[in-house]
């Protein structure tokens, strides 16, 4: 399989977007918007580790991703609507895009924790609390919280950091009652994943979820967007490796992280990732098919 790196030219559509996995393009032929105020959002194989490009592509990875996204989308159908408008997408794209309502998108990335990772640690060590959040003593790496727990973060632009708040600065930054609905929303997709995930053999340990709104002047109706409950999205462990107090093997991308620590890659550094081995292109390759497998195939 050939990996696909995004930033093609679409005939019928112009790209107005490149992030650091998607690609986003607005129709300029009727064919493609009809009226609607559309997008095409496309999942490239670009792989996004602590809010950095890696010069390495996962062949066939944005095709799950998109796949993963439209079978959690009738999932979660019943919690909260989505901004998914078609899945008839030009031909070049296809399996890998989706035309989606365009949103007024809220500038924050909610995750929600159900379970102690290992990017919490620090924090809850130094404080005994994650993002204000406050925990209960003596917690370990993979331990189950009491609770799931809301943890937004602001969002920073491709190649910035996202910069993780409280709740009483999401709350200033998009307003009280919206900042209450989306962690109410956001929990309830949390606990919903965790269910459906335990069915399947994956322990959902932490996820992260994006909103937005319509576009059209007062109308606050709160629309799930972008990717949900995926590898890149997601925390998951395989249920029969799962072992509390210790470092869980993840499912997704996390290990690269340790990786480029591990080769001194400091992403404060100004300095680009280094590209991956190819024994490691081929591991998060396999850990993407194996949940898609798991949880959609």
């Amino acid at each position: 399989m050939v990996a696909f790196a995004g930033g093609i030219s679409i005939p019928g559509w112009s790209r107005v977007y490149a992030g650091k996995v998607r690609d986003m393009y607005v129709p300029i032929d009727n064919q493609w918007h009809d009226g609607n105020d559309t997008m095409l959002v496309v999942a490239s194989d670009r792989l996004s580790v602590q809010d950095r490009v890696v010069p390495s592509t996962i062949p066939g990875k944005g095709e799950l991703l998109t796949q993963l996204t439209l079978h959690w989308f009738d999932e979660l159908n019943g919690i909260v609507p989505n901004h998914l408008a078609s899945v008839s997408v030009p031909e070049e794209v296809a399996g890998r895009a989706m035309i989606v309502r365009r949103l007024r998108m809220y500038p924050v990335e909610c995750s929600v924790a159900g379970y102690m990772t290992d990017v919490m640690l620090a924090d809850y060590r130094a404080t005994g609390k994650v993002c204000g959040v406050e925990l209960p003593a003596g917690l370990r790496e993979g331990d189950q919280l009491p609770s799931p727990i809301f943890l937004p973060a602001r969002k920073g632009s491709v190649e910035s950091n996202d910069i993780d708040i409280t709740f009483d600065e999401f709350a200033y930054i998009v307003g009280l009652d919206v900042a209450r609905s989306i962690r109410s929303i956001a929990i309830r997709i949390y606990n919903e994943g965790h269910r459906k995930c335990a069915q399947a053999g994956i322990i959902l340990a932490q996820c992260k979820v994006e909103f937005g709104s319509s576009a059209d002047p007062g109308d606050v109706e709160i629309v799930l967007a972008d990717e949900v409950l995926t590898p890149d999205s997601a925390t998951m462990w395989l249920a029969q490796d799962y072992e509390p107090g210790k470092a869980q093997v993840a499912m997704g991308k996390q290990f690269i992280r340790h990786w480029l620590t591990r080769c001194g890659w400091d992403r404060d550094s100004g300095t680009p990732p280094p590209p991956l081995p190819p024994h490691l292109v081929a591991t998060v390759k396999k850990r993407y098919e194996t949940v898609f497998a798991m949880l959609a195939g």
